[in-house]
């Protein structure tokens, strides 16, 4: 994919990654420590961390697109050396997903067996594994992002509006 509607499709793919990932971070966090969020998200969350898999190469390979269709710059660059490094976070995201959406539905069937099998343990450690990725893939989105928007923006602008005299938008 690299245009749509006559857009670089990476203009567009990026939005939902920037949604995306954050909000599969938040969910799988909520869904490892608190077992009600687990139940209730369902097979939602693996979903979500599926589609928030799928989007980064797609938005990657989009990028890179497009890479080779505007003037070399190292802000450009630096923004995809840093693109290509969200896809580990993203898989991460989307394993945890699974897992704890896996061990959610084990511990509803052992409790509904009357087992008294302890899902604490387990909790807490797809708690801090759900917030190491989770920290992990947020702090990615942001600085790719934050690199993305220097490469788009870094001349493209000016610091006072077109008629403004002052500079200090009064």
């Amino acid at each position: 994919m690299t245009l749509v509607n006559g857009l670089p499709a990476h203009v567009l793919l990026v939005h939902v990654v920037v949604v995306l990932v954050p909000l599969t971070a938040l969910a799988l966090v909520a869904a490892a420590v608190w077992p009600q969020a687990a139940r209730r998200l369902g097979v939602l969350l693996p979903a979500l961390g599926l589609v928030s898999l799928v989007s980064v190469p797609l938005t990657t390979n989009a990028g890179e697109w497009l890479e080779r269709h505007v003037d070399d710059d190292p802000l450009v660059r630096r923004h995809t050396e840093l693109g290509d490094g969200l896809l580990p976070w993203a898989l991460g995201l989307f394993v945890l997903a699974v897992v704890v959406w896996w061990a959610a539905r084990a511990v509803l069937r052992a409790e509904g067996g009357g087992s008294r099998w302890s899902a604490l343990p387990v909790r807490i450690v797809l708690g801090l594994l759900s917030a190491v990725i989770a920290v992990g893939a947020v702090v990615d989105v942001y600085r790719i992002g934050d690199s993305g928007a220097r490469a788009a923006w870094h001349d493209g602008f000016s610091k006072s509006a077109h008629g403004d005299q002052g500079g200090d938008g009064s």
